[in-house]
């Protein structure tokens, strides 16, 4: 069975026209407007100033100030205002949650072969604003490694082993996916949580996340679970796209549902 989002054949035409417009001319100031967001983890619905994108209700959205990392919706844009902007913090990034492709069923999440149907890079959108410029990240690994298989080969406690389950058990890890031997998911707990590895021949090395512990995390073991089903349900269901891509992208079902479709006006769904 299969899980297909469809848009509708206006939508792709207003769209082609859009790039068509701007290859030939520059592309025009967003509208500036005052935009009412509601953040759903602290039942909170506040006021923002916005002059860098066009917004509209049903947006998921981030901003600047003390709510600054939540996500939240806009609920209302205003473009008839005078106000003080030293009175107001700013939207500082949008989510991209245009999604187009095939989905099928896997378990707890929606799985798709095609690397252009949900790219991590549009995903992480949906979870955390882009790094501020002068944000540096270093990382570093060993090399070593432990089998996918055997996770009793990972060098992790028992507690935290078991707490990393009870991520797994509650779809904690939003989204994995494999590219030929790169692995990338995103983990979320107390924030979102990024994570990577490589993943050859049976065996993850090189497994970081930026929780920045300096020991295995339960972020690690939830992902390492979830990749494991995934594989084996790919392998039991779809072996032969997965053998023709060799990529894999997973979403948790109510993550997808939760982000592409909130607010959509247009499009259908087909099972």
């Amino acid at each position: 069975m299969k899980f297909k989002i469809v848009f509708s054949a206006a939508e792709k035409k207003s769209r082609h026209e859009a790039a068509a417009r701007f290859v030939i001319s520059r592309k025009p100031k967003p509208t500036r407007s005052l935009v009412l967001i509601h953040f759903p983890a602290r039942n909170m619905t506040l006021s923002y100033y916005n002059d860098q994108f066009d917004l509209h209700c049903g947006d998921l959205v981030f901003v600047d100030g003390k709510l600054e990392g939540f996500r939240g919706h806009v609920v209302d844009v205003c473009y008839t205002f005078k106000i003080k902007l030293s009175d107001y913090k700013r939207v500082i990034s949008v989510a991209d949650t245009k999604v187009h492709g095939e989905f099928h069923f896997a378990g707890s999440h929606f799985v798709t072969f095609d690397r252009s149907a949900l790219p991590y890079e549009q995903v992480i959108t949906w979870f955390k604003a882009p790094e501020k410029e002068n944000t540096e990240i270093v990382s570093e690994q060993d090399g070593s490694g432990f089998q996918l298989n055997d996770l009793q080969t990972m060098k992790i406690s028992d507690a935290i082993a078991e707490r990393g389950h009870d991520y797994y058990r509650e779809n904690r890890v939003r989204y994995i996916s494999l590219d030929k031997t790169r692995v990338r998911a995103i983990a979320e707990g107390t924030q979102p949580y990024e994570l990577e590895c490589d993943y050859i021949d049976g065996e993850i090395r090189n497994l970081v996340c930026d929780c920045f512990c300096t020991y295995a995390c339960k972020h690690m073991f939830a992902a390492m679970l979830q990749l494991k089903e995934t594989l084996t349900l790919i392998e039991k269901h779809y072996p032969g796209r997965f053998e023709e891509s060799r990529y894999f992208a997973a979403v948790c079902k109510e993550t997808l549902l939760n982000t592409a479709m909130a607010g959509r006006e247009t499009g259908s769904i087909m099972l």
